[in-house]
C-alpha cells in the first residue's frame, strides 16, 4: 500500500477541492495510485486575509482521506491529472509538522534544502502511523466498536503469543464525522467533555458507538438515529456483558441509580 502527503496551499493555480478532487502534475502520477493513503497538509501562512479560513498560520496537515480514480484533466496540454478523494475525514485540531524540534516526516539528505517545495510526498507507513498517532483520527477512535461482529477470539496464558481471528466490517469514516457534528463532543450518557476536563489535549477526542451493530449487514445508516457519541468509560460498560449491549436509556439509567 502507498502512503503520501498532499499539500493544499491557500493560493494555487491547480483546481483543488478539499476533500473530493486533487488536481496535479504527472510529476506525481506514481505516488498518487488508486488507494494511496494519503494525509493532507497547509504549508506556512503568507497572508494574513487567509486566518480565518486555516487551523492554525504554521504549516500543519489537517486531514485523511484515499485516492480513488484518476484520470486526465482534459484541459491540460502538459499531462496534469485529477484524482477522486474518497473517505476524506478533518481532524478536530491541527497537527503541527514538528514535535519536540523534530519533523514528523523524515526528509533524506539528498533534499534537505527543497523538501518542503514539493506538493505531493511520497512518505512510510511509520511516518503515516506517526502522525496519525497525534490526531483524532487514531484507529481506536474511528468508531471504536472493535467487539460489534467479532466472530472468533482466541487467547494463550498471559505473556505468550496470542492468535486473534476476527471478522472486520467496513465502516464509512465520513458517517463517524456526520455523527460529531449532529451529536456533539460530549458524553451522551455522562456528559464527560475532554475539551472542559483536559484543555487543548482533549480536544476532538470522543468514541462513537453503533446503536445497530454493522456486523447486521449492509444498510443505510443514520448518524443521527444510529450513531451516538460516549466516553470510553461509558462505551466500555455498553459492551461489558458479551451477548449483551445497553442502549443509551439503559445506560443512563444505571448511572442515574448511583
Amino acid at each position: 500500500m502507498n502512503y503520501a502527503i498532499i499539500a493544499e496551499n491557500d493560493e494555487s493555480l491547480w483546481h483543488d477541492q478539499t476533500g473530493e478532487t486533487y488536481h496535479f502534475p504527472k510529476t506525481y502520477q506514481k505516488l498518487l495510485l488508486p488507494g494511496t493513503q494519503i494525509i493532507y497538509y497547509k504549508g506556512r501562512m503568507l497572508k494574513k486575509t487567509f486566518k480565518d479560513k486555516r487551523m492554525t498560520p504554521a504549516p500543519y496537515y489537517f486531514g485523511t482521506a484515499v485516492i480513488g480514480h484518476v484520470y486526465p484533466d482534459p484541459d491540460s496540454s502538459k499531462g496534469d491529472l485529477y484524482a477522486d478523494i474518497e473517505h476524506f475525514t478533518r481532524f478536530s485540531y491541527p497537527i503541527e509538522i514538528t514535535q519536540n524540534g523534530t519533523y514528523l516526516e523524515s526528509i533524506p539528505d539528498s533534499k534537505k534544502t527543497n523538501y518542503w517545495r514539493n506538493g505531493v510526498r511520497g512518505i512510510s507507513l511509520e511516518v503515516y502511523q506517526r502522525i496519525i498517532s497525534l490526531s483524532d483520527r487514531t484507529d481506536e477512535n474511528q468508531t471504536n466498536d472493535k467487539n460489534q461482529g467479532e466472530s472468533e477470539s482466541y487467547t494463550s496464558t498471559e505473556g505468550r503469543k496470542k492468535l486473534v481471528m476476527t471478522t472486520v466490517y467496513e465502516r464509512d469514516p465520513n458517517l463517524r464525522s456526520r455523527a460529531i457534528e449532529i451529536h456533539g463532543l460530549s458524553c451522551m450518557a455522562c456528559a464527560v467533555n475532554f475539551r472542559e476536563l483536559y484543555g487543548e489535549w482533549g480536544e476532538g477526542f470522543i468514541h462513537v458507538h453503533h446503536t445497530k451493530p454493522v456486523a447486521e449487514g449492509v444498510r443505510e445508516v443514520s448518524p443521527k438515529e444510529d450513531m451516538i457519541v460516549l466516553c470510553p468509560n461509558c462505551h466500555s460498560m455498553i459492551h461489558r456483558k458479551k451477548n449483551v449491549t445497553l442502549t443509551l436509556e439503559q445506560l443512563k439509567a444505571i448511572l442515574r441509580k448511583k
